[in-house]
């Protein structure tokens, strides 16, 4: 590690200090327990890097510092406490001493302990990991089954023109042009599907010719049926590929596409037609398959389509850690190798962003979130709707424009989906809002949202919109009334009516009894604790009168 005064001079200009970058002035010392704990934290944040002698506050500016003046025994003590080799330097800058630690990752599947406690950073403290995290880290070392070679497997068992496939599309993403000239077993072995001049499972699960699958791993097959209904008679049509991925993707999208029928929506003049099954989202879900499935299981995948709906099904649950309810946010592939060689060509991300795809383009186009009904300890099911539900939401998320969705994450578009169907919003979800109530998608009514104007506007409801926004006033001040009203003499008091609208915050209930106050229809007596609202005179002789003339 060698840093010079120009690279410093970037690291200060950061907008913010990330998991990966810390300042700290320490001009005259920092405790040595403080510097492990934030080694801690960086490795099992990947690593990163550690500046004393700079401030934290921006501008950041050099103020030196004499803490830790032997770097050597540091060191060595930092690697007898942790078991981490962390390098360290000192930089002379003109306004003062900088002493830099570099941090290194954390080994895989294996997270740091100081203290009995796992760090990590969240913004600019240090918390323990969650079991969840340390659950992931832990699955890091599970063996990765594709990487396996197998006794007898060679070159051979391979699929030529699968190769060049896939090496075209390596070179297209990439732009690395000197892949055209390696021959098949050094581009695999650039692929890291070749290991010691030996094929991996990987690569016969990508570039395998049938007979080599069926071979040495028959379970690596798609097994593709259409069935027209429910019942359990035989599919009308079943057709299985047993051969490397690369060798079928696109016939399995035709014998879907073959009975894609398109459904249609009017806005205004115009009719516009949306495809029940649209490509992207099903390629996505048989490449989440290939990607997670257990190969070790005898199991095969299974992609059924019906007229409205197609599920994918592959062998081996969720991997550890993820779930049905946190799959948008987690990954962990099962099969490293293959994922790692379909993200070179571009194929997948090592982001995760299919299952992010998928999600987004049902929401797009007015369709029911994918579940995964079906799934158990033993195979995930990802079951894909295709009748189109809601063709107004597709109007207004067409109206909001490209400009603006384009800033959509995939919490964004769930939002809008979960108001639009009633669909209650989950914490994380939660978080989201004020975000799109600034971009005026969605309104505030008290403690409550829901779509906005615009969204009644554009669909011609707007009478709808009115009857939500001011039904719900009106209904809330009718609730406190009536609660009032079956208090009788004893009163209600303020936090006895917060419980009639505990979603309501105190402010709002306050001002809906003062415009039942200004109405004439309540009054407050007491003072403090003692306040109690009642119904006014006027009101009980009103509903006395009433009464008396129904009774006649």
């Amino acid at each position: 590690m060698t840093v010079t005064l120009e690279q410093l001079a970037t690291w200060m200009t950061q907008s913010a200090e990330t998991e990966h970058l810390e300042f700290k002035e320490a001009k005259e010392t920092f405790k040595f327990p403080r510097l492990c704990e934030y080694c801690v934290a960086f490795a099992n944040e990947r690593g990163g890097r550690i500046v004393l002698g700079v401030t934290d506050a921006r501008p950041r500016r050099v103020v030196g510092s004499n803490a830790f003046g032997n770097l050597q025994e540091v060191r060595e003590h930092l690697f007898q406490t942790l078991k981490l080799r962390v390098e360290t330097e000192e930089l002379f800058h003109p306004d003062g001493r900088v002493v830099i630690f570099q941090v290194p990752s954390r080994p895989v599947g294996k997270p740091i302990v100081f203290g009995e406690r796992y760090l990590m950073r969240v913004g600019e403290n240090l918390v323990g990991m969650t079991p969840e995290q340390l659950q992931r880290i832990f699955a890091e070392a599970l063996p990765d089954y594709s990487a396996d070679t197998l006794q007898g497997l060679t070159l051979d068992a391979l699929d030529e023109l699968a190769i060049e496939d896939f090496r075209s599309r390596w070179i297209r993403k990439s732009g690395n042009d000197r892949l055209t000239g390696f021959d098949h077993a050094q581009l695999l072995a650039d692929a890291g599907v070749m290991v010691d001049g030996k094929v991996t499972v990987a690569a016969l699960v990508l570039f395998g010719k049938p007979e080599g699958l069926a071979r040495y791993l028959p379970q690596a097959e798609v097994v593709f049926e259409y069935r027209s209904s429910e019942t359990t008679s035989p599919p009308q049509q079943r057709e299985n590929f047993r051969q490397g991925f690369f060798g079928f993707y696109d016939r399995l999208w035709g014998v879907i596409n073959l009975r894609n029928d398109r459904q249609s929506y009017q806005d205004g003049f115009f009719r516009f037609d949306i495809a029940t099954f649209e490509e992207v989202p099903v390629r996505e879900a048989v490449l989440n398959a290939v990607c997670h499935r257990d190969y070790q299981s005898g199991g095969s995948v299974f992609v059924r389509q019906y007229p409205r709906r197609l599920d994918v099904v592959s062998p081996g649950g969720f991997p550890t850690g993820v779930t049905p309810d946190n799959v948008l946010d987690k990954q962990l592939p099962r099969n490293r190798c293959i994922a790692e060689a379909l993200e070179k060509c571009g194929f997948v991300e090592r982001s995760g962003q299919g299952m992010n795809l998928i999600f987004e383009s049902a929401i797009r186009a007015g369709k029911a979130l994918p579940d995964f009904a079906g799934t158990d300890a033993y195979q995930v099911a990802i079951n894909l709707h295709g009748e189109m539900t809601a063709p107004a939401f597709v109007r207004y998320l067409e109206k909001i424009g490209t400009e603006r969705t384009l800033s959509f994450g995939t919490a964004d578009f769930l939002v809008l989906a979960h108001l639009h169907r009633g669909v209650a919003l989950t914490p994380e979800l939660k978080q989201r809002l004020p975000r799109l109530v600034d971009l005026g998608v969605i309104e505030r009514s008290g403690r409550t949202f829901m779509l906005s104007r615009g969204f009644y506007d554009h669909i011609g409801q707007r009478g709808t919109y009115t009857r939500k926004k001011g039904l719900d006033h009106e209904t809330n001040k009718s609730l406190l009334l009536k609660h009032i009203k079956d208090s009788r003499d004893r009163g209600s008091p303020l936090s006895e009516l917060q419980q009639v609208h505990p979603n309501l915050s105190p402010r709002v209930v306050q001002r809906l009894l003062q415009e039942l106050r200004v109405e004439g229809r309540v009054a407050l007596k007491g003072a403090r604790r003692w306040a109690r609202w009642y119904v006014t005179e006027a009101l009980k002789d009103k509903v006395s009168r009433f009464y008396n003339k129904f009774i006649k």
